[in-house]
């Protein structure tokens, strides 16, 4: 790597006197027969060190990794953009030489973004508020109701068991009773032929069948004339 220097034509002894006090080495130095340089040299160090950079990046790459902006003049229209340069801002601060003034939105942007959220949003806060409130005092009442609801149905639930149980029982006693109603008609039936019939014949089915009717038919009645009498010990009532 070949290293320049800018300097004064200088004779051969005072160079050669230069180069021996120089920490690094020089590849190749072009020297004519005057003791005058043919090559321009340039020098870079602090107190009198040279400094090599062998990385081979390119100055923006340098510029991050030294967290400093990658370009102090834009390269792409992409670095004229608003939106790069608050970034850049964001990023480097003052140092990347960006105006403070593009991070915040102009007037036309503000007035774009407000109408934007009117469309989005048309109710105000307050009225978002307010709605907010209803719904959850809503959604607590409802919730009172079946508390309430639940603390009613527990009050009732012992006589929900005692109705259901007088239910189960009723039943059952109807069932016997229609067994025992049966075995009743069964034994008429045996009783009107005289002899042991096998209720799958077909006589003794329909003399069951005759026998069923008539008590059906002795039943109703009956329930018409309780009920005639329960009418008419109400009307007996009301004249009183």
């Amino acid at each position: 790597m070949n290293i320049f220097c800018v300097m004064k034509p200088l004779n051969l002894n005072v160079f050669y006197l230069m180069c021996r006090q120089k920490t690094s080495t020089f590849s190749s130095i072009a020297v004519n027969i005057n003791g005058q340089t043919d090559d321009v040299l340039q020098f870079e160090g602090v107190k009198g060190e040279t400094k090599r950079d062998k990385s081979g990046l390119l100055q923006q790459h340098k510029n991050i990794l030294r967290n400093k902006n990658p370009y102090s003049t834009a390269h792409s229209w992409i670095h004229s953009t608003e939106k790069y340069q608050r970034k850049m801002f964001a990023r480097y601060g003052l140092e990347s030489g960006v105006d403070p003034r593009i991070c915040f939105p102009k007037k036309n942007e503000i007035q774009a973004q407000a109408l934007c959220e009117k469309q989005i949003e048309p109710k105000a806060f307050a009225d978002m508020v307010v709605t907010s409130r209803f719904a959850e005092q809503q959604q607590i009442d409802e919730i009172n109701r079946r508390e309430e609801a639940i603390i009613r149905n527990m009050e009732k639930l012992e006589q929900w068991k005692k109705d259901l149980q007088n239910k189960m029982q009723k039943k059952e006693a109807d069932a016997l009773a229609a067994k025992q109603r049966k075995e009743r008609l069964i034994e008429e039936v045996r009783r009107h032929f005289g002899y042991k019939v096998d209720p799958r014949d077909e006589k003794f089915k329909e003399v069951l069948e005759q026998k069923e009717k008539e008590e059906k038919k002795v039943q109703r009645e009956a329930k018409r004339q309780a009920k005639e009498q329960k009418l008419m010990a109400k009307l007996a009532g009301n004249s009183l």
